[in-house]
């Protein structure tokens, strides 16, 4: 059984199933990462829309829960994103 199947088991559509795969793999020994969504949209190949729709598919089923970040002079920084252990 790998890791993943889980996931592969799951109702989600095939964009949700690309940008899970892709935060997993970047994600540190805690969960956590922070690509930013125009970075998610090239490496895989997708519009910026359609990672914006997978990561509410995401959240949506309780596969990650995400945290605005901000700059030291108060200005918004890219999402943290934690992969919730299934």
């Amino acid at each position: 059984m790998g890791r993943l199947d889980f996931l592969y088991r799951m109702d989600l559509p095939h964009r949700a199933v690309s940008v899970y795969i892709y935060l997993y793999d970047r994600a540190n020994k805690n969960g956590e990462c922070w690509p930013a969504i125009p970075t998610i949209a090239k490496e895989l190949k997708l519009s910026q829309s359609t990672v914006r729709r997978a990561l509410h598919d995401l959240r949506k089923a309780g596969l990650i829960s995400t945290e605005q970040r901000y700059r030291e002079k108060g200005g918004k920084s890219s999402l943290l994103y934690k992969i919730q252990k299934k």
